[in-house]
């Protein structure tokens, strides 16, 4: 990082954003983030400066940079806002989670962070970075230090009556627990998601993940019917956020078709209006598979 600060302005965010190469702007925003300034005018333009300098790190593919910014930071975060903080922490992980190929930096990123939030005592903080550990863990298929990980969580997001958090924790177990094929825990823990989600505003996609979750478990007890709504709900809620999930909500569907001896209303899925959208090898194959389902004697 260079030595000379830049004023905190929106002059210096401009000349960020005017710089000739990726390189040049990093270097202006590193040089914005050193000024000394903590007038409110400044934080607030050191925040825009981090936004736009996650951003630029993530498009570089240079994660152990953001890394590296996560721990630069620490003095900054005493100085704002703890949801200001916890704002632009989740920024950075997520930036981090958008390089492929960083699950381990991921892990390892999440891991200081809850140290750094224990010892600061940031509660709200460790409680999200701990549920996104989790998540990760689980990814990583290591099932028993993820599981270890959120029953001391859930215990204490329960007291702090959370429930937006606790919905993703439930979910999270129940996905753990389906790893594991411990169906009966899984289906406890997917009840517990939903009991929390009727009593708060769940946003559309966390309420399509409840009903991806459930399809999938009410599939794997073979009622398929039911799968169906649920992965049809969960479609629904995905198409309209353009996730990259509402794909596989309509392969379970169409696969729910097929199990139920109802082959020949995929093709007319495929070719709807929701359906073309994502026709492709995926939907290919499951057209394949119903058609072959469909002429066997």
């Amino acid at each position: 990082m260079s030595t000379t600060y830049l004023p905190a302005t929106t002059d210096s965010i401009a000349q960020a954003l005017e710089a000739k190469n990726p390189s040049e702007a990093i270097s202006i925003f590193y040089r914005i983030l050193e000024n000394p300034s903590s007038s409110p005018e400044s934080l607030r333009i050191k925040e825009q400066a981090i936004t736009n300098l996650s951003d630029l790190l993530r498009q570089e593919n240079r994660a152990e940079e953001l890394r590296s910014l996560l721990t630069q930071l620490r003095p900054f975060f005493a100085l704002i806002p703890k949801a200001k903080t916890a704002k632009i922490v989740r920024v950075i992980i997520d930036a981090v989670a958008k390089i492929p190929g960083t699950s381990d930096l991921q892990i390892s990123l999440c891991k200081e962070m809850v140290q750094w939030t224990r010892a600061e005592k940031r509660t709200f903080l460790r409680q999200r970075v701990e549920a996104r550990l989790a998540a990760l863990l689980m990814e990583n298929k290591e099932y028993s230090e993820a599981l270890n990980l959120l029953s001391g969580l859930i215990k204490e997001v329960r007291r702090l009556d959370d429930k937006l958090l606790l919905v993703d924790i439930d979910l999270l177990e129940s996905k753990l627990h389906f790893s594991l094929r411990n169906l009966p825990k899984a289906k406890a823990a997917l009840t517990a998601a939903r009991t929390a989600a009727n009593a708060i505003y769940v946003p559309p996609a966390q309420q399509g993940t409840i009903d991806l979750q459930s399809g999938i478990l009410h599939a794997e007890e073979k009622d398929y019917k039911t799968a169906y709504s649920y992965f049809f709900e969960a479609f629904e809620a995905f198409n309209a956020l353009e996730d990259p999930r509402a794909v596989f909500s309509l392969k379970y569907m169409l696969l729910c078709k097929i199990m139920v001896s109802q082959a020949d209303d995929v093709a007319g899925i495929i070719s709807s209006k929701a359906g073309l959208q994502y026709v492709g090898p995926e939907l290919d194959a499951m057209k394949a598979v119903a058609d072959a389902h469909s002429s066997a004697p």
